[in-house]
């Protein structure tokens, strides 16, 4: 089997898949179907869900006449890969300003509680000489 590319290297419809075979653990192409927005045809998940798995994104199970897909990767592993992507590629490898962006993207929206549970982290990161 190929090595898992990363998830930046998907197209917008092989992540739509992706998201719903993690959030499902176990997905046929019509479990993929009934929930990505505006899907193609059932041939087309079908085919893309097949080149998800010569990527080396997805394997599959029989279940009677039916394929089940499940992913390769567990998914922490697949989200650190594409944040470091997106670090890398849009931030300049920049953590903090990553972090600045994020921040200030969703400033009116956070509770005292999320911002603490950062500042923890935070400080966790500080102790331990990062």
């Amino acid at each position: 089997m190929p090595d898992a590319t990363t998830a930046s290297d998907l197209s917008r419809r092989e992540r739509q898949i992706m998201d719903v075979v993690y959030r499902l653990g176990k997905a046929s192409v019509n479990d993929v179907l009934d929930r990505i927005p505006e899907p193609p045809s059932y041939s087309a998940v079908r085919a893309l869900m097949r080149i998800l798995e010569e990527k080396g994104h997805l394997a599959h199970e029989q279940d009677g006449p039916r394929y089940l897909y499940l992913p390769t990767v567990p998914r922490e592993s697949a989200r650190r890969s594409a944040l470091s992507h997106m670090v890398r590629t849009f931030f300049g490898g920049s953590t903090e300003a990553a972090v600045a962006a994020l921040l200030d993207e969703s400033r009116n929206r956070m509770s005292e509680a999320e911002l603490e549970r950062i500042a923890s982290l935070i400080e966790t990161a500080r102790s331990q000489g990062h």
